[in-house]
């Protein structure tokens, strides 16, 4: 009887190809399996822009505006001095300066509502012909220096006690005075116009949509934008003469102010 007796590496090899076999056979399914998951993906992509370019739309912008009271007082005012040298010039500014101080301090405002504004040093030159070359020319003849501070108070009605307390106690400019919005007060009233805005706006778009034969389905977009009538300035003086106790006060008056918000809507819109 004879005695069958297998090759062992032969039959490795037939294994080895075998499994070769099933993993380009699985490898394959996978590829065309992985083409046809992005091919289903593609189509709903297609479908959303087919969608997209067919959307119809509206834009208005709503506004909304109230007239409010001012609850903040503004002045700046300052000293202006001019002295030979630039220490006798600061000297003096100083000096004058701190006496304006302690008179609006007299009259109630706190320091913290005192602020510097602006401050400079600088020189000042006069020009002169020379007799001889008949040349133009420059001579520095001094110093000068400026000093000017903001008060910021809501002390509506001290804005004449302010005014005529500075200039008692040497101040020579008043820049401005006016009233206006604390930014709490106007951040407040501008969040509450943002409904009514947005209420205006879809009104207009309602209205327009009549005679379309058309109706408001959706909102695309909504964008916000606020603003407030800026102050005008309601005294300006520089240089002027000082005021006298038995001068009247200063008359000063404040004015409401507006504050307005506007709301950019898109609507999306379909057939009625």
């Amino acid at each position: 009887m004879k005695t069958s007796v297998t090759n062992p590496k032969k039959t490795l090899t037939i294994v080895t190809s075998i499994a070769l076999a099933v993993l380009v056979l699985a490898s394959v399914g996978s590829l065309y399996l992985g083409n046809k998951g992005v091919t289903a993906q593609e189509v709903p992509v297609q479908n959303a822009t087919a969608v997209h370019a067919s959307e119809k739309t509206i834009s208005v912008t709503g506004t909304a505006t109230i007239s409010k009271t001012p609850d903040l007082l503004v002045v700046q005012f300052g000293v202006e001095m001019q002295n030979k040298t630039a220490k006798d010039a600061l000297d003096a500014n100083s000096l004058s300066m701190n006496q304006i101080i302690d008179a609006i301090k007299a009259v109630g405002i706190a320091e913290d509502d005192i602020s510097t504004a602006s401050f400079n040093i600088y020189p000042v030159y006069e020009g002169y012909e020379e007799p001889l070359t008949k040349r133009w020319t420059q001579e520095l003849v001094g110093y000068r220096v400026s000093n000017t501070v903001t008060v910021k108070t809501t002390q509506l009605d001290s804005a004449a006690d302010i005014i005529d307390g500075a200039v008692e106690a040497g101040a020579n400019r008043v820049d401005s005075v006016y009233f206006t919005l604390s930014p709490k007060l106007q951040m407040q009233i501008q969040d509450d116009l943002i409904g009514e805005a947005i209420q205006n706006a879809q009104k207009k778009a309602e209205n327009a949509l009549v005679p379309l034969n058309h109706k408001i389905i959706g909102v695309k977009m909504v964008s916000l934008s606020d603003f407030g009538m800026p102050p005008s300035p309601v005294y300006n003086m520089a240089y002027g003469t000082l005021a006298r106790a038995d001068v009247a006060p200063t008359p000063i008056f404040s004015s409401d102010q507006d504050v307005t918000t506007t709301a950019n809507v898109v609507f999306i819109i379909g057939s009625n």
